[in-house]
């Protein structure tokens, strides 16, 4: 289990596929003047990004041998085939420590310098995410899990995503508006599902995150909380909207027309609308 992991998780962790909302509130406004709001207050976790990190570091430690009979069950292996084992074992032994070299190091420059293995590291993310402007608390719970308040406003003169961490590239978002021609607006919230339906090989860390928390359980060790979105995201407009998959449709507001979504563990389409400002 712990090598499988390591293979699934290396390309997902420098992809940025390690990003989940937790319990939380959030609402973007678009209005017909070019101006937005979009706020977020929750939980955000850097998914066991810790614990993954050290067991991809660690993960060929010690030598046991694997052997299996004709039907891929496990079986005992002999005394020669161990010993064949080690020796194909020791012979590797330089490639796989650079290999992991390699692999802390890009983990390393993926988080723009930090490195997930050291104990400060996610105090240091904090640190980082408060200079930037919206951030306007970030407060580390342990677990790769930050409480987090965000708040921005202006002019909708491009697209926009959130989030986004200064000096790391590549995060998965949670939501992203699209500026389309003809004064349309996309919104897509494609961290706002309940990850159980998501093939982690498509965006979603949760369920490979619970596949290293139920391993390091059952190799003794204390399972990290996994959290999983819970929360509801609301649109706000005074434009015209042209499609969305809520469950009940526009609701009047005192700007003009919401949308709203209740997520939860059992959600399975993420959040989108199109909006026309005629």
């Amino acid at each position: 289990m712990t090598r499988l992991l390591t293979i699934l998780m290396a390309p997902l962790l420098l992809t940025g596929c390690m990003l989940s909302p937790g319990k939380f509130t959030s609402e973007l406004q678009l209005l017909a003047d070019d101006t937005f709001a979009f706020s977020y207050t929750g939980e955000i976790q850097m998914l066991a990004l810790s614990k993954l990190a050290d067991l991809a570091e660690n993960s060929d430690e010690s030598f046991e041998a694997e052997c299996y009979d004709d039907d891929f069950d496990v079986r005992e292996c002999s005394a020669v085939e161990i010993a064949e084992q080690r020796e194909e074992w020791d012979a590797n032994a330089q490639e796989r420590r650079e290999k992991q070299a390699r692999e802390a190091e890009q983990m390393r420059a993926f988080l723009g310098g930090i490195d997930p293995s050291d104990p400060e590291a996610a105090e240091e993310l904090a640190n980082r995410l408060e200079r930037q402007r919206g951030w306007q608390r970030v407060e580390y719970r342990g677990d790769g899990l930050f409480d987090v308040e965000f708040a921005i406003s202006g002019t909708l003169g491009h697209d926009f995503v959130f989030p986004t961490i200064e000096r790391i590239q590549g995060f998965n978002a949670f939501v992203g508006v699209h500026l389309r021609d003809g004064d349309q607006i996309r919104v897509d919230a494609p961290g706002f599902v309940g990850q159980k339906d998501t093939n982690p090989m498509l965006g979603g860390g949760a369920p490979l995150a619970a596949m290293a928390a139920m391993s390091e359980a059952d190799d003794g060790g204390e399972m990290p909380r996994i959290v999983i979105p819970e929360g509801t995201f609301t649109i706000v407009t005074d434009g015209r909207i042209l499609a969305n998959n809520t469950d009940e449709g526009p609701a009047p507001h005192a700007l003009g027309q919401s949308l709203s979504w209740n997520i939860g563990p059992a959600t399975s389409q993420a959040p989108t609308a199109l909006i026309a400002f005629d």
